[in-house]
């Protein structure tokens, strides 16, 4: 008769493992611009969001308001080194659940979201409101990296800030307008 194999325990899945290789979230693929607000291209379909970013996490609650319609989520996304391709995963709210968390300390950001429609795409154009009014962002997400990183600046964005992580929004609630808006310091 042989020995029993001793039992090893399966390891634990730890949120490094998901940003490495998600298998829970998905990968948001998004690239990131400042908009001249002094020149905005045209945009429709205005939504009001109210975004909280809970003191010393990682998670964002969000408040989507558009036509009388309201939408709650918590969303996480992973920190990585590549801050286009950003493993992200979002929970849908009840107004109850979303009350609980919005409770929680956290700094807060209020902006319009509008629509853009240029060469068959859709991107979102972002404008701030409170403290950081005056600032305006635009995304775009791709569903393949290689569409992604080909697409060329719009002619109405001043420069790509998808690597800056000034732009961010928990770092946007935190320390306000980066200096040197809108454009990089010399």
């Amino acid at each position: 008769m042989s020995d029993p194999q001793p039992f090893l325990p399966k390891r634990m899945r730890t949120a490094a493992d998901e940003a490495a290789a998600p298998k829970y979230a998905h990968c948001e693929r998004e690239r990131r611009w400042l908009v001249d607000a002094a020149a905005p291209p045209p945009a429709v379909d205005p939504i009001e969001i109210h975004d909280r970013y809970i003191t010393g996490t990682r998670l964002r609650l969000r408040e989507m308001r558009r036509d009388g319609e309201i939408v709650w989520k918590l969303t996480r996304k992973y920190e990585c080194a590549d801050a286009l391709a950003r493993p992200i995963v979002t929970a849908y709210l009840t107004r109850a659940e979303y009350d609980v968390l919005a409770a929680l300390p956290a700094l807060g950001v209020a902006k319009q979201r509008f629509r853009v429609s240029e060469g068959g795409r859709d991107f979102s154009l972002d404008r701030f409101a409170g403290a950081l009014d005056g600032l305006v962002l635009s995304e775009l997400e791709a569903e393949d990296d290689a569409t992604l990183r080909a697409l060329a600046d719009p002619a109405w964005t001043v420069r790509d800030v998808s690597d800056d992580p000034r732009y961010q929004g928990a770092r946007l609630a935190a320390h306000g307008i980066p200096k040197g808006y809108p454009w990089p310091e010399c």
